[in-house]
């Protein structure tokens, strides 16, 4: 099976895939390649008898040169039209395949490693680098491949009118080609610091956007336009070393083939003196020449512009060999869950190897609500994480319906179970599609989703009801809004587990209500894990579980637990509930 990424070089990037789907269009363009490459030869013979030609003054010889000449130019141009024609959709389906590969990979990737990549990060790589690389794969195919050929043609040629002269004429091409690639490993280098530098650029620029608003309630616009100043002149050094290296190349290569023209010119002339070449072969041996420098130029700037390439493709590399999630092959699958869970001996650290939960032992059963209470950084957002297996517990199982979630499909058990976050993410689109995400529901199980989360009537009242479009960062709702839409969207597909991660501390008194009864309502005959700073909304939890740095250290019902001494009494009396 033939490889692109073994003709480019690109031997580690394994989204670049084989090119054996495009084989029956890449091979049209090959047979237009050849076409257009053979052209060359005919028509620096064609220069060599024209300039005799006008030379004499026999203008019925001249006409008739010129003519063949341009019938020879309209054969070479049409075969370079087939050849960019053919070989153009393979290039972008490439880039696209490569692009859709990645983003594949992005979603598969752990949780725990993809929190650590910055947005803006992640997105340049996906756009520049990744435009970049499939750039790189079109311009190899389409031009440094139909260039290289025409250097072999033309060489060809002028080993054919005298091989001696053609010897004399590349003893300076390893000089060329010494600062081809000296030039190019130094672009390499400035061209991984700027590609850098725009990425820093682009997440600096994601974080603004995401913190409009805490930036201009401490009014620190002009700190945060001098932090971003500081990246731009950063940003400007590194592109700047970049263009000047590329630069500096154009000239002294063009310097190189100037000087290696004129000897050429000086040895020719000797050999004609001598009489070992007529005039015609020199034109034509130097009309061949001439038709070297175009393939050079191109391969010059093709091979810097895949040193750029190549640091992109480290860049695309280090997201491709992230750690992706991976289930057993034999995984389980529910077709419907209880909702009972038990935790066993869970110990869980993250990289720096300190402990957030420590020996947690807990049973929940079904239709059970339970609360998680504590201060933050007491472990209890990396319960729920454990839960939907976007964590893996150092030591210890976890249990659903008696089952070791280990060996369960992750899609499988997560179909099982929702999420209501105090910030929900809404993704554009409409309201009925923000709700459906992308599952296989009607639009009645959507509006009877709605109405148990209370928000039927707030979207009936909307101009175009469940077809209104979400504004980007979802500014045409309110938080309420939003929110009473996220958990319509959870409990869509009726999950049998259901996570509130501090679902209504964000929002007002009013919205708190409606969202409270959306909630009671969407909580109804499911398992339910709460986790709450406002201890008001746990006093109607079975069970409340009070963590202090990553133990549990006390289980029991509000009142319980409010009647004796310990955290969750202290935690009350800080917000005033005494009973």
């Amino acid at each position: 099976m033939i490889e692109l990424k073994y003709i480019l070089k690109f031997k580690s990037l394994s989204l670049i895939p084989p090119i054996s789907p495009y084989l029956g269009r890449l091979i049209k363009g090959f047979i237009c390649m050849i076409v257009y490459v053979s052209c060359w030869p005919v028509i620096a013979i064609l220069a060599g008898n024209l300039i005799p030609a006008i030379g004499s003054g026999n203008l019925s010889e001249v006409k008739e040169i010129i003519i063949k000449t341009l019938f020879v130019f309209l054969i070479q141009k049409t075969a370079q039209y087939g050849q960019d024609v053919f070989i153009a959709k393979p290039s972008i389906e490439i880039s696209e395949v490569i692009r859709s590969n990645l983003f594949k990979k992005i979603q598969r990737i752990e949780i725990s490693n993809i929190e650590k990549l910055s947005a803006g990060d992640i997105t340049y790589r996906l756009t520049e680098d990744a435009d970049r690389v499939s750039e790189v794969i079109y311009k190899t195919i389409q031009d440094t491949l139909p260039s290289s050929l025409q250097l072999f043609a033309v060489i060809t040629y002028m080993f054919y009118l005298d091989w001696s002269l053609t010897v004399s004429t590349f003893v300076l091409a390893p000089i060329i080609i010494i600062s081809i690639n000296k030039f190019g490993e130094k672009v390499l280098n400035a061209a991984e610091k700027s590609q850098e530098s725009t990425s820093d650029l682009a997440s600096l620029v994601g974080e603004s956007i995401n913190g409009i608003e805490t930036i201009r309630a401490y009014a620190a616009e002009s700190w945060f336009q001098k932090k971003f100043n500081n990246k731009l002149r950063e940003n400007k050094k590194a592109k700047y070393r970049t263009l000047k290296l590329l630069a500096l190349q154009h000239p002294i290569v063009g310097f190189i083939e100037a000087f290696g023209i004129l000897a050429i010119l000086g040895i020719g002339a000797f050999r004609i003196n001598i009489g070992l070449l007529n005039s015609q072969q020199f034109s034509s041996f130097f009309a061949a020449i001439l038709m070297l420098i175009d393939p050079i130029s191109h391969i010059s700037t093709n091979f810097n512009e895949l040193k750029q390439a190549q640091a992109s493709l480290k860049r695309l590399q280090k997201i491709n060999n992230e750690p992706i999630e991976q289930d057993k092959s034999n995984a389980f699958e529910f077709e419907s869950i209880n909702g009972n869970i038990e935790f066993k001996n869970i110990n869980f650290a993250y990289k720096n190897n300190i402990l957030v939960l420590r020996d947690i032992n807990l049973k929940i059963k079904k239709g059970e609500v339970i609360a998680f209470v504590g201060a933050s950084g007491a472990g209890k957002s990396t319960m729920m994480s454990l839960i939907l297996k976007f964590l893996k517990p150092l030591s210890g199982e976890i249990y659903i319906d008696e089952r070791n979630i280990e060996e369960i499909n992750s899609k499988n058990i997560r179909s099982k179970i929702a999420i209501v976050q105090q910030q929900p993410f809404l993704f554009s689109g409409s309201i009925g599609e923000a709700i459906r995400m992308g599952r296989e529901y009607s639009d009645i199980d959507i509006i009877k989703s709605a109405k148990i989360a209370n928000a039927h009537e707030f979207i009936k009242g909307l101009p175009k009801r469940y077809d209104t479009l979400l504004s980007e960062r979802n500014l045409n709702l309110s938080g309420g809004q939003i929110q009473r839409i996220a958990i319509a969207r959870a409990i869509l597909g009726n999950p049998s587990i259901l996570l509130l991660d501090e679902a209504t501390s964000a929002l007002d008194a009013e919205s708190e209500n409606a969202v409270q009864k959306g909630l009671t309502q969407a909580m109804k005959k499911r398992t339910v894990i709460i986790i709450a700073h406002r201890l008001s909304t746990t006093q109607g939890a079975h069970k409340i579980v009070v963590f202090d740095k990553g133990e549990i250290i006390d289980i029991g019902s509000h009142y319980e637990l409010i009647n004796k001494k310990g955290i969750y009494k202290d935690l009350c009396e800080k917000q005033l509930i005494d009973r």
